[in-house]
């Protein structure tokens, strides 16, 4: 009889008769409501087209920034640092910061009634239960259950997600696309939760939830007396002129092009699948993972994570920004010509955390390609040739409208000012900028920006920093004859020089694993993002 109901029956009625048979059986009795990732992976991956591409939602999330936020070593570095500098408010600043790097974990422990602590859970191995939602970072169950409201409103910002109570059921599960009546069980019975279509994760409110940061400014005794716009790329795009044409997601979670399955159990083809990878800015943090992969018990694999490296930099190479030089002349012993830097992003570049920098690296070679002027070079330490702060942690480079020595560069980049105008790299000291000068994306005029976007220092009276593009003239003295080429390049660096050594001082285990780190792949820490090169 079983043998005639497997010849008769459709092939799909006996799996999905069968699966839900067994999934009661393999699942845990009692379900979080808060689910990790591998509760979502085996229905979510293995994805492929008609055409064969491969558009797997699980194993791109695994290698991503995303995945990692909670392992990330620079994050539980900056997290001591300031916790040793604010002994008295070690137990808030854990909290704090793990709204959005262990935001799985703060879920947890919110609806406990408790706060987050970071570094009674380290190393992060998630074989150990304790550690399973710490270790999960940006998972699944954190975007896909965050309610609509407030999202894109200020009750939302410093990630403050909303999400339906404990005590809710059912829970909701949102996705873009309306639920095929056959998965919801499947669903359900694996996740605890009710599949729930909305539109509002399509929608840049639910980055900018995170991504709209103010970190307060403590005082001596570790009280907030104050607050600090730390990261503004969701008020930078608001200030755009991106933000009625794309969001968020159409650059950091492009569509995929033909009809693509979103799970291998119940899924139909669907329209505009977007891909799970994040491409963003943090390719140096993903070679550190690998390299390190062991130590900070990272669950992607090396391949999983150089797969998402790779992605990360030819992404930034195609979407960041283009370069372009004006024909140089010369004239009363002077080589004059001017570079143009497009920002091709929807937010400020570099955006985010403020450890991040560009800047041009410029050279003039003669004939016989001898090298007879150059700014902006990089050193193996990850330092620049020439930059002040980097020599010196008390100083910085101005932006310069007009640059006229080798020893002049020009870096787009924040300086952080504490109370007393001194420059800091501490998150919880810093209450102002003292240099903003970071390429404006198109539409953005400074004149009108709030001061939490706000351009600073000499950018804002220099008429060719402008809103999607930023220009730099050099006016070089030369003795040179003959033919002349001027190379010209952009240089992206996650985490600049000054960031990762100001931490050296720190004597506990976080921040000198991190300088170490840095140490051992300073060479390999910047990117170019676009050359151009010009002949006289």
């Amino acid at each position: 009889m079983s043998l005639r109901v497997l010849k008769c029956a459709p092939r799909s009625t006996f799996m999905w008769g069968w699966i839900m048979i067994a999934l009661p059986s393999i699942l845990p009795a009692q379900q979080s409501p808060f689910p990790i990732s591998n509760h979502c992976y085996g229905c979510h991956n293995n994805l492929k087209t008609a055409k064969g591409q491969d558009v797997s939602i699980a194993s791109p999330w695994r290698g991503s920034i995303m995945a990692n936020s909670a392992r990330d070593p620079y994050w539980q570095a900056s997290v001591r640092r300031e916790a040793l500098d604010h002994a008295s408010a070690a137990s808030f600043i854990e909290d704090e910061c793990a709204t959005c790097h262990m935001p799985l974990q703060h879920f947890v422990d919110k609806a406990a009634g408790h706060d987050t602590a970071v570094f009674s859970r380290l190393p992060l191995d998630a074989a150990h239960d304790a550690n399973v939602a710490a270790a999960d970072g940006v998972a699944c169950a954190v975007c896909h259950q965050a309610e609509p409201a407030p999202l894109g409103k200020p009750d939302s910002y410093n990630g403050n997600l909303s999400v339906a109570p404990i005590t809710q059921h059912p829970r909701p599960l949102y996705g873009p696309y309306a639920p095929d009546p056959r998965s919801v069980s499947i669903h359900t019975l694996a996740s605890g939760l009710t599949v729930t279509q909305s539109d509002h994760l399509q929608q840049a409110g639910l980055c900018g939830s995170c991504h709209t940061l103010y970190t307060p400014t403590l005082d001596a005794s570790g009280k907030p007396a104050g607050r600090f716009p730390e990261q503004m790329p969701y008020l930078e795009w608001q200030h755009s002129a991106y933000h009625d044409k794309k969001t968020c997601q159409s650059c950091h979670m492009p569509a995929i092009d033909d009809p693509a399955p979103d799970a291998t159990l119940g899924s139909q083809p669907r329209e505009g699948l977007r891909r799970h990878s994040f491409p963003g800015a943090n390719f140096f943090m993903q070679d550190l993972l690998v390299a390190h992969h062991d130590d900070l018990a990272v669950a992607a694999s090396p391949a999983e994570l150089t797969e998402a490296s790779t992605e990360t930099r030819a992404y930034l190479q195609s979407q960041a920004a283009h370069l372009s030089l004006s024909a140089p002349a010369v004239a009363d012993g002077r080589l004059s010509f001017a570079v143009t830097v497009q920002n091709l992003s929807g937010h400020k570049l570099p955006t985010a955390y403020p450890s991040r920098r560009a800047w041009l690296h410029v050279t003039v070679a003669d004939s016989s390609g001898h090298v007879v002027f150059e700014s902006g070079h990089l050193n193996t330490d990850g330092s620049i040739a020439g930059n002040l702060n980097d020599a010196d942690a008390t100083r910085y480079s101005p932006h310069y409208a007009t640059i006229t020595a080798p020893d002049q560069v020009q870096i787009f980049e924040p300086i952080l000012g504490d109370a007393q105008d001194h420059v800091t790299t501490a998150l919880l000291t810093a209450t102002h900028y003292l240099k903003d000068n970071r390429i404006l994306p198109t539409g953005f005029d400074k004149r009108t920006a709030s001061p939490d976007i706000a351009v600073c220092g000499r950018a804002l009276d220099d008429p060719a920093f402008t809103g999607g593009s930023a220009t730099t003239r050099y006016e070089i003295p030369t003795t040179a004859s003959g033919a002349l080429v001027v190379k010209a390049e952009l240089l992206y660096q996650p985490i600049g020089f000054r960031w990762a050594h100001n931490l050296a001082p720190y004597k506990a285990a976080e921040p000198q694993r991190f300088v170490t780190y840095y140490e051992q792949a300073s060479s390999q820490s910047a990117q170019i993002l676009a050359q151009a090169e010009s002949k006289l």
